[in-house]
């Protein structure tokens, strides 16, 4: 592979996303892939426990719709996060589909972050980074120009920051690195990539419905979704 282009125009290298190769937002045949899983399926996060999970386990039997997230303080987080806990459990199950979150944050923050989004499917984190850094994950400080595409965001730049200020003077800790980007996956059962993207800055999340559509989920209405109607 020498590069591939996102509809905006971005080339992506192989050094950046390490042995994989496809195009944003569309389904490519499984011959598209090329997936370098060999460093990312032994490495551990962790769960609420502390227990260690393998990565490589939270796929291995079912089609998972795999979200590494920013630090658990980030505004723009919390509202993607509050719309992935939307998703119906009978959707999930109809599709045979699990969702896992992953947070650069310390465990101990699991229980309050998915308590303050509504979120009760898994979580873990992976408070050293090193599974976001292996699987190529950015760290910038960029918020992003296209923040009115996002189709989850519901602050404003000024009230999400003062949101998320409120927050971090009441936890008093850092809750994951603040420079830290996430990507998007739908991976399994055993190492099979359906999606991957890896967000440019901040506000760079794929649209919920778009990950669901791929992972054969029923579509859930957004507020900033056009209608869905059942014919």
């Amino acid at each position: 592979m020498s590069k591939t282009e996102e509809k905006d125009g971005t080339e992506i290298t192989a050094d950046e996303i390490n042995h994989l190769e496809m195009s944003r937002g569309e389904r490519p045949e499984p011959s598209d892939f090329k997936f370098n899983f060999s460093k990312a399926r032994d490495m551990f996060v962790l769960d609420e426990g502390g227990n260690k999970i393998k990565f490589g386990d939270i796929y291995k039997h079912q089609k998972t719709i795999v979200i590494f997230s920013r630090h658990f303080l980030c505004f723009i987080c919390k509202d993607y996060i509050e719309d992935l806990a939307k998703v119906p459990l009978e959707f999930l199950q109809e599709a045979g589909v699990r969702i896992v979150v992953i947070g650069p944050a310390p465990n101990k923050f699991i229980q309050s972050f998915k308590k303050e989004t509504g979120y009760m499917y898994t979580m873990y984190t992976d408070p050293e980074r090193e599974l976001y850094n292996v699987l190529g994950m950015k760290s910038n400080p960029q918020f992003g120009k296209g923040s009115g595409k996002n189709k989850h965001l519901k602050h404003g730049m000024i009230s999400g920051i003062l949101s998320s200020t409120w927050r971090a003077m009441k936890s008093q800790e850092y809750q994951g690195h603040v420079r830290q980007q996430g990507a998007e996956y739908i991976l399994g059962p055993d190492e099979e990539v359906h999606f991957m993207h890896i967000c440019e800055n901040s506000t760079d999340q794929t649209p919920i419905n778009e990950l669901l559509q791929i992972a054969g989920v029923k579509p859930v209405s957004f507020p900033k979704d056009k209608p869905i109607i059942d014919v």
